[in-house]
């Protein structure tokens, strides 16, 4: 007989001290980490030059594979809670759209862009930019950069972990979240966020495998979640319109304009290490993907009256045993935190590398204060969105993928096409499109085109009508 599940449960009862012992064990393990981490630390040269520098923002270039898959994987991962929401409410369209459609631009990314941008030795993409197209460029991709990798979805889902299991406001428990991480990652840099997920990689990897592992014996495969679920939840769309899933694929698309992928690339020991490496994580992200997605499903199968944002983890901790649950949760909260931390860095390095005047560039002091901006911000912003993973998701996104990835793919291909203010004017009109069609009241089929795919549309006019206008204008030198 199958076991009766309660769509809500108090998680104050539920967790008892075994699981809270091993939860703060992986907690333990992961200061453990990041402290071994720094003590690895090789000072070649005095404080505050350019090498250590180098390090705090790269660890030096020497990203071996191990590392380089183990912060990967764990840094893409962050919104669980919200994958298990999709997965909970539309099935396997997760599987789809959070799944096969971001495969694609991973594999694209290794075989296309790895050597290609390992040629210009950038610390960011920002910078990356800037010497593909101009300075104006640059200035703006840091603007995109910065929104972009604010890890809004991620201080959401920390908040909701947090609140679930403590109670209290959503605020209060995102402020609770992040102090740590703003701490720890003002500390150590990158070494800190890369050995820091070489612990939450493992734990998370297990703890979403150990659900689906349960949950299938427990009440079997496929014909159990046929037999409970909606039939809707069997197809590529979800019950969700085409346009609705296809925008999920120009969304994955902005991975080959995404800050942690070009930042791991271009601390890698070698282009080589980077191409395996993003096909190595491919392949366990496959394996995550259909935990994650199953996961849901079952929670709906089993719970279906409980709230989306909470049901995978309502469900898990009534089909774990105590001991088990603690796994799970710290799983949970590394998948969180592996993200929200490396998110946090990037943003930071935004402020304080791409943002300001040159002069300023490679001080310490001002990569911690970028690393305190990005964090109010991502608390700021998580408020504007009510809370809402999906929506910060698709909005800052959306913005990356309709007015950035057409003109720096152009870039890679035909090097020295676009010039420095053909780049700012197409993006620019890009974001105009993009807000513009997201304040248009609309109706009918013109309701069903999402906004990326008019932001899209004016970068590439941008583009063209640019090179139009001044054909015979030579790139600056």
């Amino acid at each position: 007989m199958n076991p009766t599940f309660q769509p809500v449960i108090s998680f104050a009862d539920a967790i008892t001290p075994l699981d809270w012992a091993v939860f703060i064990v992986v907690q333990i393990a992961t200061v453990g980490a990041v402290i071994y981490g720094h003590r690895r630390k090789r000072q070649t040269v005095a404080a505050g030059s350019q090498a250590t520098f180098l390090d705090l923002m790269l660890m030096g270039r020497q990203l071996t594979l191990p590392l380089f898959v183990a912060t990967l994987v764990a840094t893409w991962y962050g919104g669980i809670l919200g994958v298990t929401e999709i997965a909970f409410n539309f099935g396997i369209f997760n599987f789809v759209t959070q799944g096969i459609f971001w495969y694609l631009a991973y594999l694209l990314f290794a075989f296309f862009l790895v050597n290609r941008i390992s040629r210009y030795q950038a610390i960011t993409l920002p910078e990356l930019v800037e010497n593909m197209f101009g300075p104006r460029s640059g200035r703006l991709s840091a603007i995109f950069n910065f929104f972009n990798v604010l890890p809004v979805a991620y201080a959401i889902s920390i908040g909701l972990f947090l609140q679930v299991i403590l109670g209290g406001s959503l605020l209060t428990m995102m402020i609770l979240g992040l102090l740590p991480l703003v701490l720890y990652t003002m500390w150590g840099g990158f070494r800190a966020v890369v050995f820091s997920d070489l612990v939450q990689f493992g734990v998370m990897c297990s703890a979403v495998a150990l659900v689906f592992a349960v949950s299938v014996l427990t009440f079997g495969g496929l014909p159990f979640l046929h037999a409970h679920l909606p039939a809707a939840h069997f197809s590529v769309t979800g019950g969700n319109s085409w346009g609705t899933t296809f925008v999920w694929g120009f969304v994955a698309l902005a991975t080959l304009v995404d800050p942690s992928f070009y930042q791991r690339c271009f601390a890698a020991q070698s282009a080589r290490v980077a191409r395996r490496g993003i096909i190595i994580s491919t392949v366990i992200w496959f394996g995550f993907d259909i935990c994650t997605t199953a996961g849901g499903m079952y929670a709906r199968a089993v719970i279906p009256a409980a709230e989306a944002k909470q049901a995978y983890l309502i469900y898990a901790m009534q089909l774990l045993p105590p001991g088990l649950r603690g796994f799970m949760l710290a799983g949970v909260a590394a998948t969180i935190l592996s993200t929200l931390d490396a998110f946090l860095f990037i943003a930071g390095n935004t402020v304080s590398y791409d943002l300001v005047p040159k002069r300023w560039k490679g001080r310490v002091d001002l990569q911690r204060a970028g690393i305190v901006v990005a964090a109010v911000a991502s608390i700021g912003l998580a408020l504007v969105f009510d809370g809402s993973i999906r929506e910060a998701w698709k909005t800052l996104g959306s913005y990356a993928a309709a007015c950035l990835l057409l003109p720096v793919m152009v870039g890679h291909v035909w090097p020295g096409r676009i010039r420095d203010n053909q780049f700012v004017i197409a993006s620019l009109c890009g974001v105009v499109g993009t807000t513009a069609w997201r304040l248009i009241d609309r109706t009918g089929f013109w309701a069903e085109v999402d906004a990326l795919y008019i932001g899209a549309a004016c970068t590439a006019a941008g583009l063209a009508l640019y090179a139009i206008a001044r054909p015979h204008q030579p790139r600056p030198s």
